[in-house]
């Protein structure tokens, strides 16, 4: 729902604080991407500075946290304090840290992330198979 590819092809095991990366292109350009975490419930003040060190760990303007659970005004306070990232090439300004719930998804409201990159990780072709034999 967010447009973003699962971290290491989703494959299980530590994940560093990364469950997804959006990819986008603030220029039109260069490629850059957003750090997706995504947890179910019990919910806290911790999970968001936790994201805020892997945004700054990872050197990713965005951290996106997606919950099932409304967040505290804690949480929304120490999300704004992450800061605001400047589109160098058109000037706006998006909050690097980000929170949205599932009920916030499944009503259309999706990160706010310059030009993001839909073509990153696109599916390979699919293959001719007219030539193929059948098994039956």
């Amino acid at each position: 729902m967010v447009e973003a590819q699962p971290w290491k092809g989703g494959r299980k095991g530590a994940d560093g604080g990364i469950d997804g990366i959006i990819y986008f292109k603030p220029d039109g350009k260069a490629t850059q991407r957003a750090i997706v975490e995504v947890k179910g419930g019990g919910i806290g003040v911790k999970d968001i500075g936790r994201l805020a060190q892997v945004i700054e760990r990872e050197r990713a303007p965005f951290g996106v946290f997606i919950t099932a659970q409304n967040p505290t005004r804690a949480m929304e306070r120490d999300a704004a304090a992450v800061g605001l990232w400047e589109n160098p090439t058109t000037g706006r300004t998006y909050p690097r840290l980000q929170i949205l719930t599932l009920a916030e998804l499944f009503q259309g409201k999706r990160p706010n992330i310059p030009l993001m990159d839909l073509n990153v990780g696109k599916s390979a072709k699919r293959e001719d198979t007219s030539q193929q034999g059948s098994l039956l």
